[in-house]
């Protein structure tokens, strides 16, 4: 199995327990990190190598600051998913509020965690462009960032069968 194979089980696995249940388990920075190490052009081997790197140095996987370095870059990832609930949109965005980062990336999801759209921008373009907005709009981060093409890897990620269907 590969992760893009075991990202698909996680999303359906807890899209299973929200319908069971009426509330997604707290999976969305997890795919995000995931998703935004696969956008920027790391292999599975470097997204393993740097998860066990942080774990292998007594480090936990959050951190402050960042959630991950490729090629001496670190990485702010966040990201929103809509329920799919009526009346359900993106309307606020996490405000970041250190700048110990090099990099901004921003995924919005669909309800089935299907990536909609990816904003990236430096850390300084964030800071001058946000640093006296007190609630983050989608539409503020459209302002400075510059859209990210995701089209590949989401087909990438529809093309992968479920290896087995969850039943309850």
């Amino acid at each position: 199995m590969n992760l893009n194979e075991l990202r698909k089980q996680l999303v359906e696995l807890c899209l299973k327990w929200e319908e069971l249940f009426g509330v997604m388990p707290r999976i969305t920075n997890a795919i995000s990190e995931y998703d935004a190490m696969k956008l920027i052009g790391m292999s599975e081997n470097e997204i393993l190598k740097e998860a066990k790197g942080h774990l292998g140095k007594g480090k936990t996987a959050v951190q402050k600051g960042h959630d991950f370095v490729y090629d001496n870059i670190k990485y702010q990832i966040k990201a929103n998913r809509p329920s799919g609930k009526k009346g359900s949109s993106v309307t606020l965005t996490p405000k970041l509020k250190n700048y110990e980062f090099d990099k901004f990336m921003w995924i919005l999801y669909d309800p089935k965690f299907s990536i909609q759209e990816v904003l990236l921008c430096d850390v300084k373009d964030y800071r001058e462009g946000l640093e006296d907005i007190k609630s983050v709009r989608p539409d503020h981060l459209r302002n400075i960032c510059e859209k990210i093409s995701f089209k590949k890897y989401r087909e990438e990620l529809e093309d992968i069968k479920s290896v087995r269907p969850i039943e309850f």
